[in-house]
């Protein structure tokens, strides 16, 4: 509470306000009937208690049997007294105004060294030096909405410089790390590092009276270019106190960089109570609170960690919510998402230039949308939708500055009607429309009324056109996964948008780790220029009771995810909210079933199944397939050469899966689970006629780049090339169409004709990438056959303790296939310009030489 300062004692509108501070002095009291102290500043306030039946008296010191304790926002003296004070239970009523303590004083940082601040802060309260009104305030039946933005830049101006001196950017770029991105909410954090998209890699915050610095992951601790910054960060989070600096000790590469900048650490394995400043990796909840309660009061805490890994490993758990560090560091306005960055420079935000800000941003965007008009910096608002999202996901109960967010996008949204996107009427993404798109998955998502986000136009899919069953309907899902990772299990169910359904499972399966996922289009669209549906349009959530109320905005198949190792078996699942989509399995459904499901079951997406493929396709496009079994059994028999060249078991543990999508995040067909592809290779998916003819390269490539291994993979160069030997493979022996036909880049004039510039500029590994990378494969092919290479990977996939860098991976590479052929293999590989160390060659002198070798004519006929 504050008041105003006047010649009198006591504040001129005290009496005004009995009722009020009755009622506040009541509330802060945790222990009935303890007595109210009263600092001698505040003296009249003690007759007004005692007048009104409370016993108070004058106390010119906080003490333990006090109940609460009333003093001015000015006392210098007391600041560890009445922190301690709260910690114990006691209740603090502070009254005072700082702008005109600013005025008056050379410190101009109001939240950390107004004295009032040094208090209250630890409690998450501060004093601003903006004036406020002197008029009635309206007293409000809810909690009054707080402030989306409150102007503090001049307040973390100088922490940025002092973070930043002498840094013009963050490198990383050969760190060999994908970092989080982190999101920066809170009204005290600020970013240090942002991408060309302002998506940020290192951020810091003020807490209470303490400071916290958060990267994207551990590994940043550990770079050498980062130097300098890692300095800087510690010496501000010590704060000028030149405490203990304590490192974790899984951390101690990072003691090392600070010993050479002068910074003298300790190694333990946790938090001292001595520690000024703690650097560590958050990997449970253990001592959260006291974290953050040492931050609170003044400690430095710097937190490296990446959320990506955790949030693959738990599908349909939001990071925001549960990863451990954020359940340390959401309080503090920082939060890690499952979203990595590229590793690379970053830049750093420079003095007079505004840098983006999700509560700015979004101040911005409320007044946009209020009065039509306005204008914000590049990009700010494609970042805006899924910042906003993300946001969404931390947990709201009980902090009433997250509920006022809640609620201010809930009125923002209401009273727009929701864009509908789509390719004939794509949405710009950096604009407000693009926003809502996201915005609106966020908030429904995090359980608002779905009555409130009406779209423009309604899809033809939505709920009040695509009718659901009246009554639930109950399928049975296969819950064992005998694979690596998770899987998806189909349901043929589909879920119109715009509606909450309810999915009930036996109790022993609520246990079980299983998730439900409504839609399959799980590609991510923030970054896209223009979008043709909804940025992000899946949801994911636990089944972790055996009814469960899930919201879905957009519309989407419904999967059960089924976690590793699961030996759950059969499980009926009953959904209500869902229709019947066309589903066909080879060797379970008949012809007869597959007409009758084509034609009346109204899910728009479908799909077809093997025990080793999914195909996912608009169900228009599956009307006419009359029968489905010739086409999957090539299906098959493509996924059977896909396994015997990758040395895997057949059938495959768990069926790939292709996703026909109207936009995907990059490229014609990205390889992943599930892969995906746009609408218009459709047909190429399921056409056998075409497929037998023209071939299935795009497709196949991407089952290539799933079979990938990084013990064999050479990357950036072998990236695109390695795939493409499941290309080969699959087209000779299961399409019989040869490589020179399959693919034009494989024409033998032109694979010629590469070699030969290759040679000609000079050999050299740099420039051995993609198609000339295959080329020194396919030389082996077509010298040694396939067996060499499906030994070899079977062998890899056997071995151990392998390399990872790519000189030793290579000159394995070298060792194990000359062993396979039985052939010295070394002087072609220095024909390409691998790295062949000198051990190497000589371990396989011994060897016969391979006189077949058709780099010798290369370049005796390229001479």
């Amino acid at each position: 509470m504050t008041w105003a300062r006047s010649s009198s004692p006591a504040p001129p509108t005290a009496e005004a306000l009995t009722s009020f501070l009755l009622n506040a002095v009541g509330w802060l009291c945790s222990s009935p009937g303890a007595p109210v102290g009263v600092h001698p500043s505040l003296a009249p306030l003690a007759k007004i208690l005692e007048g009104a039946g409370v016993e108070a008296k004058v106390e010119p010191e906080v003490k333990e049997s006090l109940g609460v304790y009333c003093i001015d926002a000015y006392n210098e003296t007391m600041t560890e007294k009445l922190v301690t004070f709260m910690k114990r239970g006691g209740g603090l009523l502070v009254g005072g105004q700082a702008w005109d303590w600013a005025n008056q004083g050379d410190d101009e940082r109001v939240l950390f060294t107004f004295p009032g601040n040094l208090v209250t802060s630890v409690a998450g309260v501060y004093f601003t030096d903006n004036k406020g009104d002197t008029s009635f305030f309206k007293v409000s039946k809810k909690m009054p909405k707080i402030p989306v933005l409150v102007s503090c830049e001049d307040d973390l101006s100088e922490d940025r410089d002092e973070l930043l001196h002498g840094i013009s950017e963050l490198d990383i770029s050969n760190s060999d790390c994908f970092p989080s991105q982190l999101l920066v909410h809170g009204a005290l954090a600020f970013p240090l590092g942002l991408d060309s998209y302002h998506g940020c890699v290192i951020a810091a915050a003020r807490y209470g009276r303490g400071r916290v610095v958060v990267t994207g992951h551990k590994v940043l601790f550990t770079v050498g270019k980062l130097g300098p910054f890692l300095l800087n960060a510690v010496r501000w989070l010590d704060g000028g106190r030149r405490g203990k600096i304590v490192v974790q000790t899984e951390l101690r590469t990072l003691s090392g960089l600070l010993a050479v900048g002068g910074i003298d650490t300790s190694i333990e394995p946790n938090l001292t109570s001595d520690a000024s400043v703690y650097c560590f990796e958050p990997v449970s909840d253990v001592g959260v609170k006291e974290l953050q309660e040492f931050v609170a009061e003044g400690g430095g805490l710097f937190v490296g960690a990446q959320a990506w890994w955790w949030a693959f490993k738990n599908p349909g758990v939001s990071p925001l919510a549960r990863f451990p560090g954020n359940l340390l560091l959401n309080p503090f306005g920082i939060s890690i998402t499952s979203q990595s960055l590229n590793p690379g420079p970053f830049r750093t935000p420079k003095a007079g230039i505004r840098t983006y800000h999700f509560r700015s941003t979004l101040a911005e965007f409320q007044v946009i949308m209020g009065r039509k008009r306005g204008n914000v910096e590049k990009g700010w608002l494609a970042k805006l939708g899924p910042d906003g999202a993300a946001f969404l996901q931390i947990p709201a109960e009980d902090v009433p500055a997250y509920m006022s967010v809640h609620r201010l996008l809930r009125k923002l949204l209401s009273r727009y009607r929701l864009p509908v996107a789509t390719r004939e009427n794509p949405v710009i993404n950096d604009c407000c429309r693009g926003a809502m798109l996201s915005l609106a998955t966020g908030l429904a998502h995090s359980g608002s009324d779905l009555s409130l986000l009406v779209p423009e136009i309604e899809d033809m899919y939505s709920s009040p056109y695509l009718r659901p069953s009246e009554s639930p309907i109950t399928v049975e899902v296969n819950c064992n996964n005998p694979g690596t990772r998770y899987c998806w299990m189909s349901t043929g169910l589909y879920i119109p948008g715009r509606q909450i359904i309810e999915v009930s499972l036996p109790e022993a399966a609520a246990s079980a780790d299983l998730k439900v996922q409504i839609g399959c289009h799980t590609d991510d669209l923030t970054r896209a220029s223009k979008l043709f549906r909804g940025p992000l349009v899946i949801n994911r959530c636990c089944l972790d009771k055996p009814t469960k109320s899930i919201t879905c905005l957009w519309g989407g198949l419904l999967y059960i995810i089924v976690p590793q190792s699961s030996k759950l078996g059969t499980v009926p699942v009953t959904v209500k909210g869902a229709v019947h989509a066309p589903y066909y399995k080879l060797g379970e459904t008949s012809q007869e079933e597959w007409k009758r499901r084509v034609q009346e079951n109204p899910g728009p997406w479908g799909e077809l199944a093997t025990d080793n493929i999914i195909l996912t396709v608009p169900a228009a496009s599956l009307r006419a397939l009359e029968n489905p079994e010739p086409l999957l059994r090539l299906w098959d028999e493509v996924m059977q050469a896909v396994a015997r060249l990758g040395a895997e078991p057949f059938p495959l543990r768990l069926p790939q899966r292709i996703v026909a999508d109207v936009q995907i995040s990059v490229g014609w067909m990205h390889a992943g689970y599930p892969i995906m592809c746009h609408l218009e290779s459709v047909q190429e998916l399921i056409n056998e006629k075409l497929i037998r003819t023209k071939g299935l390269w795009g497709p196949v490539h991407e089952l290539g780049r799933n079979q990938q291994r990084q013990e064999w993979e050479f990357p950036p160069h072998t990236t695109e090339a390695t795939c493409n030997l499941w290309c080969v493979y699959v087209h000779e022996t299961v399409l019989g169409i040869p490589r020179g036909r399959a693919n034009i880049a494989l024409w033998p004039p032109v694979r010629e004709k590469r070699v030969r510039i290759y040679l000609g500029k000079g050999p050299n590994v740099k420039n051995w990438n993609a198609w000339t990378a295959l080329e020194t494969y396919l030389q082996l092919q077509e010298a040694f056959g396939w067996e060499p290479f499906i030994r070899l990977f079977t062998e890899y996939r056997n071995q151990t303790n392998l390399p990872t860098d790519n000189v030793d991976k290579m000159n394995l590479w070298v060792k194990m296939f000359s062993h396979q052929v039985q052939k010295n293999l070394a002087p072609f590989f220095e024909a390409w310009a691998w790295p062949i160390q000198k051990e190497v060659a000589t371990s396989l002198a011994y060897l016969p030489e391979w006189k077949e070798n058709i780099m010798k004519l290369y370049l005796l006929t390229q001479m």
